[in-house]
């Protein structure tokens, strides 16, 4: 795609959490840039065609509404094409990526609970007759992945979660917006029609949600990636458990690291328990924000391991509604 003019840049990095809830938020974005609706909307539009936005609308919380782990299998090349399809068939499956690593096959396995993360974990066993490590989120410190475009500014750190404000008809809601939203004047109109509920109603849900952070952001979902972070490296450390949260808090102020979470290990075979991702522009400068996020963390010396990304099958919003159920 051509290169981004400063248009595009404000409009990504202005709105990547920001997205109005109002029945017309193209016009209240078109305000706040100097344009009108038509022209933000059809901006949108080239940014989805031309890859470097995924969609507009929201993330889930991870284990809210619905459940999440992270997965990975170690591969042989002659099967990584193979394997790599059967995951991406898992309607699931959000995120799938080829890093380095003996385990080098990683993805987040999505479904309305755990049982159905358990149960397409299985099927992929049973499928291709290798193992998958299961390493469900213990703790997030931050899990949005809204970053400014300039990597100057830390990450936002993940704010509590209330589950308990969850109605019967949210989750619907939930996966329209997981989905994305329609590149029309009324996106919550047309989301509303479809649900069969009224425009007021989904607003006003979506506002409940966000508050409650169930939405981990609403706004415009960029592929980092296609916008020039091209060196970017999950960072993995064994770090006691008394010491997580001390450190999970301080690297997520490091500018460039863009999450950060604690997961359960997986026996030897991964014992790791702090994750974070680091997106940069060169592996120079990824690992000069390795180097910064050890020292503010304090995480020197401690057994760890870099895992740059080398390929993405697949990148989507997460299953949280089976196809097909009731709203």
């Amino acid at each position: 795609m051509r290169l981004l003019d400063p248009l595009d840049l404000r409009l990504l990095d202005g709105f990547q959490r920001d997205l109005p809830v109002a029945p017309r938020p193209y016009r209240a974005i078109g305000r706040a840039l100097g344009l009108g609706e038509d022209e933000v909307i059809a901006r949108l539009a080239r940014l989805v065609d031309g890859g470097a936005v995924t969609r507009v609308g929201g993330t889930c919380r991870p284990n809210t509404a619905g459940a999440s782990t992270l997965a990975a299998m170690a591969l042989p090349d002659h099967r990584i094409e193979e394997v790599a399809a059967a995951v991406g068939a898992e309607e699931g499956v959000n995120h799938s990526y080829l890093r380095e690593n003996r385990f080098n096959l990683w993805f987040v396995a999505t479904g309305p609970d755990r049982a159905a993360v358990q149960g397409l974990l299985g099927r992929l066993r049973a499928r291709t007759r290798l193992e998958v490590l299961d390493l469900p989120l213990v703790r997030p410190f931050n899990v949005d992945l809204g970053f400014a475009l300039d990597g100057l500014a830390p990450a936002p750190p993940a704010r509590p979660a209330r589950p308990d404000v969850l109605e019967p008809g949210d989750r619907p809601i939930l996966q329209a917006l997981s989905d994305g939203l329609a590149l029309t004047p009324r996106p919550f109109a047309a989301l509303a029609a479809d649900l069969g509920r009224g425009e007021a109603e989904v607003l006003q849900r979506i506002r409940v949600l966000l508050a409650a952070g169930l939405i981990g952001r609403l706004g415009v979902i960029v592929r980092h990636r296609r916008l020039g972070w091209t060196a970017n490296a999950m960072v993995v450390w064994q770090v006691p458990e008394a010491a997580v949260e001390a450190a999970g808090g301080a690297l997520v102020e490091v500018p460039g690291v863009t999450l950060c979470y604690q997961r359960l290990p997986a026996g030897t075979a991964w014992p790791y328990t702090l994750y974070c991702m680091i997106h940069a522009r060169s592996r120079a400068e990824a690992l000069a924000v390795l180097g910064r996020a050890e020292a503010a963390a304090g995480l020197d010396g401690l057994p760890r391991e870099v895992l740059f990304s080398l390929r993405c099958f697949k990148q989507r919003g997460a299953l949280v509604v089976a196809r097909g159920a009731a709203a």
